[in-house]
């Protein structure tokens, strides 16, 4: 794709972005909205136009090579990220669930399911590879230094002779021989059988042209067969119901658009490396040539000022401080606001009387408001209509920025010639512009120190005509009085930083190398396998809208998980921007039955951000650093090192085993030795810090519910497959483990027997059809559905019962009640509007 496509595209989204700007700024307050439904609606048709701007502006991002263009659009990426990230926080807070469905907007705004898919951005890696190589060589280093770990466990061996080994190789080797023989002997009398039997046949009796002809017969129908089928084939790919078959990765379309893409993230890097250099020379360039004149100029200006003052009130003026903006304060335009408040305080001035009655009214006006503002709490609290009824929009943090960036392209790049600039480099006018500014406010410090001195000795020179001793003791008290109050400043601000306790460093003396390092050969920091969220593989859910709409809760499909972990984990651990400003999560729950993928959900995480994974598993840390001290030493360098190489995600395994009730005397790992410190972690967790702690359970419900709830600010929840993700997942996994999808592979058939199967179960059985030997047989003998059958009838699946009892669990935490409160006031439509206000005063009354 070209530098204009690329440019057009962020044209096309600007109209976008305006539109929802006159929705998110509107020119008069905006009424709460009544009707819940109708509110989730406008955030759910807001949400999904932002994710569309969203997938457009980060597609411009990763290739525009115009090094300026890509600041204003990483300014715009942030903040659209951020604004995602807010609305999912108002949707989970109006629906009371972590999960959404919005078929019946898709259907609405004519959209796919694909359309709305969240793009993870790719400069969360692209932009730190420097930083993930040198790390990853640390830890490839350390590991190289450990030797091999064994993962699993060991198997006894079974000891033998070297007798023994000999004896049983002979035997191996005496029997293929036997077998070649064999198979040699029986090739040589099959060939002598049919030289026999055409001897006693004789010369062919048949006309040769008889014989033509039936060969012709044979070859045309075979030939019009094969034709037959390859248009039958081709016309099932063109309408979609059959998949083309696989070409070479090299000749595909897709491989070449990638290469481009590739290219173009090198271009980037060197015209940012020009940039850079550009930046330095024009500034060089700007105070060399235009150095000398702004000096002279502001020279001339506040020596005009001097004059200019002297002669309206008799004596030269106090230069303005430093904190007040130097000279610049002197020449600043005011606005007409600032010319309104000087001429009021002028009049003022005038007399002391005046003074004190106009304090008296201000007091008075004061007061009144304030008994307004009393009283309209008071009713607020009895039950004013205006603020309990209704659901509001919540003041965002990120639309400013999406303005800032809005208005940029609008001034700067909308209608900016580049005709000349062919290959997207650096403009040069910008950076003088920017420069000229920056050269001007240093060149500006240089002068007000001169000035002030020449001022000094205007005054010193007056004053010795005059006899200046007034003038001197003035100056004296003047200098005392400042002297003053810098000491009181100072105080005070000694005072405040008493009363901040610092906590205490227990590995001072330590580099994080070497805290790095030592994590790393106990086992605590560990490296993921290479995992990408694509690969998380799951349908969308089609009929969510429809069973909230008849009050039944649909379980969650595998795709809205794949964009509840996104949006929770992914985005604001791939973007400090957006991390330090969006809804703040520190920890949060992965819940599931076995083999759904919870781990791998892990694994995708740090993938696609880079973090680094340490690993605080019950099991993980048994017998290492004991006692209590040890604990705190543990804990303290993970949390140092994970925010200093942040991000970072803290994964602890089987989380349920740390708030269990009763540990069974057989686990000799210590499970509960977290509980106590793991909500004190959680507090000392700051939104600049890009650390996440990440818990996967398979038996939650073992756990006390609200220990183990308040620990994990989110809980999701990972259902076994439906019928639609199951058919996409043997469709994938086959392809993956090198398989081929033929006509007579019975795909519909297979999703069905295999309900209750999660993907692990799927990939065990693949793992056992698909062996070496089978692959190499696929071309003669296709693969086949009953092939599958056998492996999995020995793996048990998951029962509804046990789906149930994670159903059950979920609805015991905080967030399951509040949506089982709400589902209970949709069905009594009386009781609706008492339950909700009653929630609503106590919402408040927490907040005061």
């Amino acid at each position: 794709m070209s530098h204009t496509l690329y440019n057009k595209q962020w044209g096309e989204t600007q109209g976008g972005i305006l539109d929802l700007l006159e929705i998110e700024l509107p020119a008069e307050p905006v009424k709460p909205e009544k009707d819940r439904i109708a509110a989730f609606q406008m955030f759910a048709v807001m949400y999904i136009k932002y994710i569309q701007i969203f997938r457009r502006i980060e597609e411009c991002y990763d290739q525009v090579v115009h090094p300026q263009k890509r600041r204003v659009l990483r300014h715009l990426l942030d903040g659209i990220m951020g604004r995602v990230l807010e609305m999912k926080n108002e949707m989970v807070q109006l629906e009371f669930s972590e999960f959404h469905y919005f078929d019946d907007v898709l259907s609405d705004l004519k959209l796919t399911p694909d359309d709305i898919e969240i793009p993870i951005p790719k400069y969360f890696i692209y932009e730190n590879s420097k930083e993930f190589q040198e790390r990853e060589k640390l830890l490839g280093g350390i590991l190289a230094k450990l030797g091999p770990q064994e993962t699993h466990a060991v198997k006894e061996e079974v000891q033998m002779t070297v007798d023994d080994a000999i004896r049983i190789i002979q035997v191996h080797e005496r029997a293929r021989q036997g077998r070649l023989r064999a198979k040699f002997m029986r090739e040589i009398r099959q060939q002598e059988e049919r030289e026999r039997q055409a001897q006693l046949r004789g010369a062919p009796t048949m006309d040769p042209d008889i014989a033509a002809t039936k060969i012709q017969k044979i070859w045309k129908g075979f030939s019009q067969r094969k034709k037959t089928r390859q248009m039958r084939e081709e016309e099932l790919i063109f309408v979609g119901m059959a998949s083309p078959a696989a070409k070479e990765w090299k000749n595909t379309m897709k491989h070449k658009a990638e290469k481009t893409e590739e290219h173009r993230r090198v271009i980037q890097e060197e015209h940012e490396r020009e940039y850079q250099q550009g930046l330095v020379s024009i500034k060089e360039k700007i105070r060399e040539i235009e150095g000398p004149d702004m000096k002279e100029n502001m020279q001339d200006q506040i020596r005009q000022w001097f004059i200019e003052c002297r002669d309206k009130t008799g004596k030269f003026p106090d230069y303005p401080d430093e904190d007040e903006g130097g000279s610049a304060a002197i020449f600043k335009e005011k606005d007409p606001l600032e010319m309104e408040k000087e001429e009021a305080q002028k009049e003022e001035e005038g007399g002391k009387k005046g003074k004190k009655g106009k304090k008296k009214k201000d007091k008075k006006d004061k007061k009144d408001k304030k008994d307004k503002k009393g009283k309209g709490k008071k009713g607020k609290g009895g039950g004013d209509k205006e603020e309990e009824e209704g659901v509001k929009m919540a003041v965002s943090n990120f639309v400013p920025t999406i303005n800032e960036a809005a208005t940029t392209y609008k001034d700067v790049w909308q209608f900016r010639d580049e005709v000349g600039n062919f290959e997207q480099r650096f403009d040069a006018e910008l950076v003088k512009e920017a420069k000229r500014i920056e050269v001007e406010t240093e060149i500006r410090q240089q002068v007000d120190e001169l000035m002030k001195q020449e001022l000094k000795n205007l005054k010193m020179a007056v004053d010795r005509d005059k006899g200046g001793k007034k003038g001197k003791k003035g100056k004296k008290s003047g200098k005392k009085s400042g002297k003053k109050k810098k000491k009181k400043s100072g105080k005070k601000s000694g005072k405040k930083g008493k009363k901040k306790k610092k906590e205490k460093d227990l590995t001072s003396d330590r580099t994080i190398e070497s805290l790095y390092e030592e994590l790393v050969t106990e086992g605590i920091l560990v490296r993921p396998p290479k995992v990408h969220l694509r690969d998380f593989t799951g349908e969308y859910s089609f009929l969510g809208t429809t069973l909230r709409q008849a009050n039944i809760e649909p379980m969650p499909s595998l795709s809205d998980v794949r964009r509840v972990i996104t949006e929770f984990t992914i985005l604001p651990l791939g973007s400090q921007a957006v991390h330090e400003k969006s809804p703040h999560f520190k920890s949060m729950l992965i819940a599931g039955p076995r083999g759904v993928g919870k781990k791998m959900l892990i694994h995708c995480i740090c993938t696609e951000t880079g973090a680094n994974m340490f690993d605080l598993t019950a099991a993980n840390i048994a017998g290492k650093y004991p006692g209590k001290a040890g604990l705190a030493m543990l804990l303290h360098m993970v949390f140092k090192v994970a925010r200093q190489l942040q991000p970072s995600v803290v994964y602890i395994g089987d989380a349920e085993r740390t708030f269990v009730k009763k540990v069974p005397k057989t686990d000799k790992t210590d499970p509960k030795r977290l509980k106590k410190d793991l909500p004190k972690i959680l507090k000392t967790l700051k939104p600049e810090d890009r650390v996440m702690i990440i818990g996967t359970s398979r038996q939650p419900f073992d756990a006390e519910v609200k220990p183990f709830c308040s620990a994990f600010q989110k809980i999701i929840l990972v259902p076994r497959p439906d019928y639609a993700s199951r058919y996409l997942l043997w469709r994938t996994l086959i392809s993956r483990y090198a398989g081929r999808i033929s006509d007579s592979m019975d795909l519909s058939s297979l999703a069905k027997i295999t309900d209750g199967y999660t993907p692990g179960h799927m990939v065990q059985a693949l793992q056992q059809v698909l062996t070496d030997r089978r692959i190499q047989q696929l071309s003669k003998r296709p693969l086949v559905a009953a092939e599958f059958v056998s492996p999995l009838a020995r793996i048990d699946p998951i029962y509804k019962e046990e789906e149930e009892a994670f159903k059950t669990w979920y609805g015991k935490t905080p967030l399951g009640k509040k949506r089982a409160k709400a589902a209970a006031g949709d069905d009594d439509g009386d009781k609706k509007g008492k339950k909700g206000k009653k929630g609503k005063k106590s919402g408040k009354k927490k907040k005061k």
